[in-house]
């Protein structure tokens, strides 16, 4: 039987599905062949003796290998040593449930997802220190805009809040403290995570870890890290460095003696710009006011000449951008950045767009890197706070039809890392007995797989593979979210299944 991280050199007993299915006649079982790491040649099943190692696909489907186009990688990694507040339904719930939380091993607690936009009370400092006392307690907010903390948590920071709540920077801020855990500590759990994204069938992701990742990658890599290709984003705070380093996106990042198995893993990114900020906080730069708050129309964090400069001088260095713009004035402003710059990369989320901005957004070829389960569990969040707006509403298929190429990701930690559930969203925009939220978004299932891969099942190709238990292309929404899969490849080399 092979074994995780040896090299598969015939597939036996699948059928392809999605990209690559339409090079071949019928849908009868084929046998994959695979050399130096890419799909050499496909052939109906016994047809041609097979070469290597035999992996048996039992008749399983086979499609190009998943990737999660946005993922804040060290934050969902150290999730699951969080505590965890998607069910609290108040504030006070949640402070009670960090009142009972054990410590983590440095003396703070910290907990994440809690979602306040739709709580009965107020996050208030004096409610948060009546129940954790001298204890350093920090609550993230799901949406990672916000923070709440008690007293001793703010002293400890050097921060000051009159209710306990950091917004945009100062929340960022927090959280890439409380993710700067010791290296090693921080690399075992983001190995562990990397696993858990290989058994989804995941062989790709897009790294916004707020964090000099230039140097934390190589290393995850040299220490055994060979779960899945990743690109590394760059910050502001850091272009300079990344100027002064040479790194230009596309390029490989590694050492030259990284281990065998995690060569040809690691590439630079974009740079990641966060131009606005978001509904869960309520700051999320919108044409028009948040309900109860007439002077609050969001903000704009990044003013409109100083993003047209990063991104000129971004491009001028050699990298592509991804622009954070969820509100419809801060996509319009994306947008404005992008045709003075001449820049090329990702509006990341797009989460309300002007009806005016979609021809926008073909004609300028930039990509819409957007997360489809972000719809569904902001569905009540838009009905309270954006009822108002005018611009389109987490828009899938209004993208497409403008010409838009869409990428999907989770966002993880603020939805989990699993495409299936992305396409699964953009397929049924339901995950619960309500009907469909704007059906007239929903895409079909082959536009939603071709939106979670990066390549196709075909002969000259990477061998980056899933085999799945059911065939994507006709599997209810229910399925697709529960998706089996059974085996997953990069480059040929098992990373998930026996």
């Amino acid at each position: 039987m092979i074994g995780i991280g040896e090299r598969v050199g015939t597939l036996v007993g699948v059928r392809v599905s999605g990209p690559g299915r339409e090079f071949l006649i019928d849908d009868e079982p084929v046998d994959i062949f695979i050399e130096d790491g890419r799909i050499s040649d496909i052939a109906p099943t016994g047809a041609v003796a097979p070469q290597g190692e035999i992996l048996e696909g039992n008749g399983a489907w086979a499609v190009p290998g998943l990737w999660d186009n946005h993922v804040h990688t060290v934050q969902w990694a150290l999730a699951a040593e969080r505590v965890a507040l998607g069910s609290a339904a108040s504030a006070s719930e949640a402070a009670a449930i960090m009142a009972a939380a054990a410590p983590l091993p440095d003396g703070r607690k910290v907990g994440s997802g809690f979602r306040d936009a739709m709580w009965p009370d107020h996050p208030t400092l004096a409610l948060l220190d009546s129940v954790t006392g001298e204890v350093p307690t920090y609550l993230i907010n799901a949406d990672v805009h916000s923070t709440w903390l008690n007293s001793a948590a703010l002293r400890l920071e050097g921060f000051a809040s009159a209710d306990g709540m950091l917004r945009e920077q100062d929340a960022f801020e927090i959280s890439r403290r409380l993710n700067a855990v010791d290296p090693v500590r921080g690399d075992a759990a983001v190995r562990d995570a990397g696993e858990r994204a290989a058994s989804r069938g995941v062989t790709g992701l897009v790294d916004f870890d707020m964090a000099w990742n230039a140097d934390a990658w190589p290393r995850r890599v040299a220490a055994g890290f060979a779960a899945h290709r990743v690109e590394f984003a760059i910050y502001p705070f850091d272009l300079e460095r990344a100027i002064r380093a040479g790194l230009r996106s596309g390029e490989l990042h590694q050492d030259e003696d990284a281990p065998e198995a995690g060569r040809d893993l690691i590439h630079v990114g974009p740079l990641k710009i966060i131009s606005d900020g978001s509904l869960g906080t309520r700051t999320a730069a919108c044409s028009h006011a948040y309900p109860g708050d007439p002077e609050n129309f969001g903000v704009l964090t990044v003013p409109p000449a100083e993003l047209a400069e990063l991104l000129t001088v971004a491009t001028g260095a050699g990298l592509a951008v991804a622009v954070h713009a969820i509100g419809d004035r801060a996509v319009t402003g994306a947008l404005d950045a992008f045709t003075a710059s001449g820049a090329v990369g990702t509006i990341e989320h797009a989460q309300l767009v002007r009806h005016a901005d979609l021809a926008r957004f073909g004609r300028l070829g930039i990509i819409a890197s957007v997360q489809p389960q972000h719809a569904l569990d902001d569905r009540d969040l838009v009905g309270r706070h954006w009822a108002g707006q005018t611009s389109i509403g987490y828009p899938l298929g209004a993208l497409r039809d403008a010409g838009v190429e869409l990428r999907f990701g989770s966002d993880a930690p603020v939805a989990p890392l699993d495409p299936w559930q992305a396409i699964a969203a953009a397929v049924t925009r339901t995950d619960d007995d309500r009907d469909p939220w704007h059906p007239e978004e929903r895409l079909t299932r082959e536009q939603a797989l071709r939106a979670s891969v990066r390549s196709s099942v075909r002969p000259g190709e990477l061998a980056d593979v899933a085999l799945c238990g059911y065939d994507p292309l006709t599997a209810s929404g229910a399925d697709l979210r529960g998706m089996p899969v059974t085996a997953t490849m990069v480059a040929g080399r098992l990373t998930y299944g026996a």
